[in-house]
Order: C-alpha cells, then structure tokens, then sequence
C-alpha cells in the first residue's frame, strides 16, 4: 500500500486536490504535460468570482507548492503506463526534455535575439512566440522552455554556445509508486472552425471567447488593448453569440455552464476599455448562476449592453473589414441583419479525455467526461468531470483529494 498520490493535470483543480492532500501529510506528485502549472486559468485576463487577474489566484496556490516539500510537480509530462490497482500503483511517466538549467535563470533578452518564431497556441493561434520563451511573465516554474522545432539554423548555432541550453537533452522515463489517482486533465475549446456558418477561420474579426481573453489580457498580443486584429482599430459595435456549437447535437450535446457569464465579464471589459462602445449579446438562455445574477444586473444597467434572445443562423465579411450577422429576435418574432465591428463566439468547453487517449482505466460518457473509476481509487476532479467554473472546479479538486486521502489511509 502506498500513500502517496498522483494529481494527473496541473490546473486549477489539480493544484488544488494536490495542495490539500499534501497538507494533510501524504507525498503528491502532478503530473502536466504543458510546460508551466495554471492551466487554462492561466490563460484568463480576469476570472469569477472577485474579477481579478490569473496571477493573484494563481500565485497563492504556486507558493504553497513551493512551500510544502511533500509536492513534487512534473511539467513536459504525461502518464503513459499503469500498473497494478487501487492502493498499489505503478505509474509510468514521460518526460520531454525541456533543454534549459534546471534552475530560474533569465533567457528573456536571449531569447529576444532569436530569429525563428512558431504560431503560439497559448495565444490561440492570434500571435507567434520564439523557440525559447515563457507563456506568461508569472508562468511555473520559472523556466524557459526551448521548442527546439522552431530554432532556424542561425538559432542553432547560438544555442550551442550558451551554457544554460543543452540541445542534448532527450526524453526519460520514470516510475511512481502511488496508492490513488486524481484525474484533472480539464478541457479545451470547441473547435471553433466547425461552425463554417457563424464566420470561424474565415472572417475577420470573427473571435472566439477564449482568444479575447487574450486580447484583453495584459500580456495577450494586443496587451490588452481592445482592438481589432485586422488593422488595431477599437471597435465600436460588439456582438457575443452564446451557444457557439453547444446546446447542438451536430456539436456539444449539452451546456458549457460558463459561457454565459463569460460573455457578460467580457462585455464589461469592452465598455471599461471602451465607454462609447456598445455590446450585443445574442442568447439562447442566460444563466447565471446564484450570485453571478449580480454581474448581469450590472451589465444591463449600463446602458451599453443589451441582450437579444435569439439564434444567429449566419456571420459573413462584409466591406471595411465589418461582420455581418443574420439572427432572429424570437421575442419580437423578427429577423435581424446586424453589422459589427467584432464578433466574439461563445465556444463551448469540451473535455481534453475526448479527443486525447489515456492509459488510465476510466469510464468516459458519450461525451467525453469521466463517468466513474471511483471504486479503482481514481477520482476526477475539474472540467474532467463536467462543465465548471472556477469556486466549483476548486471544489471538486478538494473532495476528490479527500477521496483519494481515504483510499491511501485504508479507510
């Protein structure tokens, strides 16, 4: 019997499920195939319920982890075997070689001085990144990662010269002994070039929610300004369009649960930025859960925000870089021909285990997400489980490391 506990994933949930065992006294090791902790809340400009910006909630979490020696966190990693069963497993992981010192130094103006540049999916795709780079300035650990795939010859011959580089760095393999397994492997944006018929990949100016996040982020590729991609201009006219490919059996068969009040936290960021400016919202349903009624009642009394009931059927390009909108308006029973300057869509969260395979031994449903595995002594936690936001996805980190402590303190 082992006492110790695998977190498989290092966002929000895990590092949360990961602080909360380890501090009850059990050794924990994460396990996060990206190169830096945080997941996609790293990737927020601001998040619910305070509205404050992914380094303020993160930061707490990446300091208890600093401070309890019981954690132990592999990033560049994945679990790609398991052995045995429930309070005796081995797990084997993967580890892709990272190429920099094992220790904080900083690569920044180094960095800067290499030539070749890779699309940056951090950003969404609406910005580059150099081979050698940091996702965020707080990213964790703070270690530059070199994407060897991305250095141009000239690159190369740099790298080789720099004695916190090693390009010979290959990928290993280890084993953990663990008794429980918390599964926090969290979720990923719907495709959004699936929806051809509401403008993705193929109109200007036609976003997704997760992409403007980044555009209002600070350190997004606009920094933070609000601004058109096409040619920098701050728009004036915004729609949000809810339900992007969720709420659809030819897409996402349910609700994303966050969508709604994503919308309505980036409407506020455009009316912040931009006073004059109006925003669209075009719904199916609102739901905003609970005290989130607040941040609607908000929205509404503004004046700049208004809500429209009703499905867009179509988003087209039109002249001077403009987005076109053909929606009905099913209270008023019309159909309406909108121009906009910018068209935000509410892309629905599907969960990672959908589209990624896993050696662990876990029941998926129809859908994707984790539907048991409980009774094997691995728990989900997360967006792994279903749709969820911030406050619940640290609630389910909590209760499956309390399951997961039960199981390795044989109770």
């Amino acid at each position: 019997m082992s006492s110790a506990i695998l977190v498989v994933g290092g966002g929000f949930a895990g590092l949360t499920a990961a602080i909360e065992a380890a501090e009850l006294g059990h050794d924990v090791y994460i396990v996060e195939k990206a190169p830096f902790l945080g997941g996609r809340v790293a990737q927020l400009n601001k998040y619910f319920p305070k509205l404050c910006p992914p380094s303020c909630g993160l930061e707490i979490q990446f300091q208890r982890i600093r401070n309890n020696p019981r954690i132990k966190f592999f990033t560049l990693a994945e679990v790609t075997g398991l052995k045995g069963g429930k309070g005796n497993y081995t797990a084997e992981i993967t580890l892709q070689p990272r190429h920099t010192a094992p220790h904080a130094v900083d690569l920044g103006f180094f960095a800067s001085g290499l030539t070749g540049e890779t699309t940056s999916d951090f950003e969404f795709g609406l910005a580059t990144r150099k081979a050698l780079y940091k996702s965020t300035p707080f990213a964790f650990p703070s270690r530059y990662v070199l994407d060897t795939k991305t250095l141009s010859p000239e690159d190369r011959a740099k790298v080789v010269t720099n004695k916190f580089l090693d390009l010979n760095e290959t990928e290993k393999k280890i084993e953990l002994q663990v008794g429980a397994i918390v599964v926090a492997t969290g979720w990923q944006p719907y495709d959004a070039e699936r929806l051809s018929n509401l403008g993705a990949g193929n109109v200007k100016n036609c976003i997704t929610n997760m992409q403007f996040e980044r555009i209002a982020s600070p350190y997004g590729p606009t920094k933070g300004r609000i601004t058109r991609l096409s040619d920098g201009v701050a728009p004036k006219r915004v729609a949000f369009v809810q339900c992007a490919g969720s709420r659809d059996q030819n897409h996402l068969n349910y609700c994303s649960y966050v969508c709604c009040m994503a919308s309505i936290k980036q409407c506020q960021y455009v009316i912040e930025a931009l006073p004059d400016a109006h925003c669209d919202v075009f719904y199916i349903d609102l739901r905003t859960p609970g005290r989130y009624v607040k941040v609607l009642d908000k929205a509404r009394a503004s004046g700049n925000v208004s809500f429209i009931k009703g499905k867009v059927a179509n988003v087209q390009q039109i002249e001077g870089d403009r987005v076109r909108i053909q929606a009905e308006d099913a209270v008023r029973g019309e159909k309406l021909t909108l121009d906009y300057d910018m068209v935000v869509l509410a892309t629905g969260m599907r969960p990672s285990l959908a589209t990624q395979a896993t050696p662990l031994p876990l029941p998926l449903d129809e859908e994707g997400f984790i539907a048991g595995g409980e009774e094997a002594g691995i728990f989900a936690a997360g967006c792994a489980l279903m749709p969820l936001d911030v406050t619940r996805t640290a609630q389910t980190g909590t209760a499956a490391a309390l399951k997961a402590v039960q199981v390795v303190e044989g109770r």
